[in-house]
């Protein structure tokens, strides 16, 4: 998951200046959540490139449920597809969680972002509201939106940033 703010994100080649005074950093931000198919029994994985992408304007439990119940009915999980997701430890990501039928969630050791394949995208997402201020969230979630969906049709881009070659492959039903 990832958080963009109408905060500016800057390259390292243009970072701002550090502030000379106190600064109190009060800002609107939206969440990304890109659930990539981790490995199913149809070889949808992020070596295919099927990607996921859902916009919310916070984070929580009860979200983060709704948002495994929609990915679970748009990615056709259930008893003749199961997906295994992974994820971090963010606290919403934590039981109890009332998980979809044919979802089945890995939880990644603390600190291990690089063992996570939706965490090599997010410099995809971020590239066209780099170094850009928005007036307003909705600004900032109609550009963000329109990169998201233009990273769920770029199959190759999403397959050769998280297709991880050490990646369980295929697994065959019984």
């Amino acid at each position: 998951m990832s958080r963009q703010a109408l905060w500016p994100i800057a390259q390292a080649s243009q970072l701002l200046p550090t502030p000379v005074g106190p600064m109190i950093a009060q800002f609107s931000w939206a969440a990304i959540q890109s659930p990539l198919s981790s490995m199913s029994n149809d070889r949808r994985s992020p070596a295919t490139g099927e990607s996921f992408w859902y916009l919310a304007t916070g984070v929580d439990k009860e979200l983060f449920e709704a948002t495994l119940a929609l990915f679970a009915r748009e990615a056709g999980a259930g008893r003749d597809r199961i997906i295994i997701l992974v994820l971090d430890g963010a606290g919403w990501h934590t039981a109890p969680l009332a998980v979809p039928d044919g979802i089945r969630l890995v939880h990644l050791p603390p600190y291990t972002p690089e063992l996570q394949p939706a965490e090599t995208l997010w410099v995809h997402v971020d590239a066209p509201i780099v170094n850009r201020h928005f007036d307003s969230l909705a600004d900032l979630d109609a550009v963000v939106a329109e990169r998201c969906v233009a990273l769920g049709n770029d199959r190759d881009l999403v397959r050769g940033q998280a297709g991880f070659h050490w990646w369980p492959q295929r697994v065959a039903p019984n």
